[in-house]
């Protein structure tokens, strides 16, 4: 399957394969094996302190793993030096906490990645920035502070500066936990417009509408370790493992 570089990576933009992670004792990844293809939408969900947000992580390496493979575009994640560099500027990352500079408006938080990283001229920046802005609704938001704007438009400037990058995957980590009940749907409506637009995306949410609509599939994930994976008719409709059905009964019922 591989020759220690690249592989044959086909319809699969991300690749999991018998990956582990430890923190500690603690086994938060077990043998864990995924295959993401390109345009293709997974939804994670599962209990909290099941692995989901560090599976996120381990795809540009925000944590190394301990053993097992993970292929990005047909390539062996990088440990080091300019190849992750260049890795991570093809993988855009949403977290749960906006993560935008606070001295820096929100035009030059977008812009500040492709002109420092990928050496963009300024104004090419500026133009795909105001663009990116106006497609996630918060173009008159651009010569702002983060600290001036809600939660909800906090996080769609973070989705707009992940985007400035053209990468060719984007990775959300509960974007929508830290915000107030009534900016979650403003966030999730940019991220299922990115859905149906064909971005490659691995969601971690606790959002079982946006699950059951936007995801092409559901994994379902407990103590490190994917435990069943189907579309989300299927999943919801008729989990398979006993561990899903338990987790479903708990949060479809409230």
């Amino acid at each position: 399957m591989t020759d220690g570089v690249t592989q044959a990576s086909g319809d699969h933009l991300i690749v999991f394969d018998q990956v582990n992670k430890w923190f500690g004792n603690l086994h938060v990844l077990r043998d864990v094996g995924l295959r993401v293809r390109r345009g293709e939408v997974v939804v994670v969900i599962g209990p909290s302190g099941g692995g989901k947000s560090t599976l996120c992580r381990v795809v540009n390496r925000l944590e190394p793993i301990n053993s097992g493979t993970i292929w990005f575009d047909g390539r062996r994640l990088p440990e080091e030096g300019r190849q992750l560099a260049r890795l991570r500027s093809e993988v855009g990352m949403v977290f749960q906490s906006f993560n935008l500079f606070a001295h820096k408006t929100i035009l030059e938080n977008v812009t500040l990645g492709p002109v420092k990283v990928r050496r963009e001229r300024p104004a090419t920046a500026r133009d795909r920035a105001m663009s990116l802005l106006d497609r996630v609704g918060i173009t008159d938001q651009a010569n702002k502070y983060p600290a001036q704007l809600s939660g909800g438009q906090q996080q769609r400037a973070a989705i707009a500066r992940a985007l400035a990058m053209q990468p060719k995957a984007m990775l959300f980590d509960e974007p929508t936990s830290a915000l107030d009940p009534e900016m979650v749907g403003e966030v999730l409506d940019v991220m299922t417009t990115l859905a149906r637009d064909g971005m490659t995306m691995v969601v971690v949410t606790h959002e079982m509408g946006f699950a059951r609509h936007a995801a092409n599939r559901v994994v379902f994930m407990a103590d490190g370790q994917l435990v069943e994976e189907a579309p989300p008719a299927e999943f919801f409709g008729n989990p398979r493992s006993d561990r899903a059905k338990d987790f479903l009964s708990k949060i479809l019922t409230h």
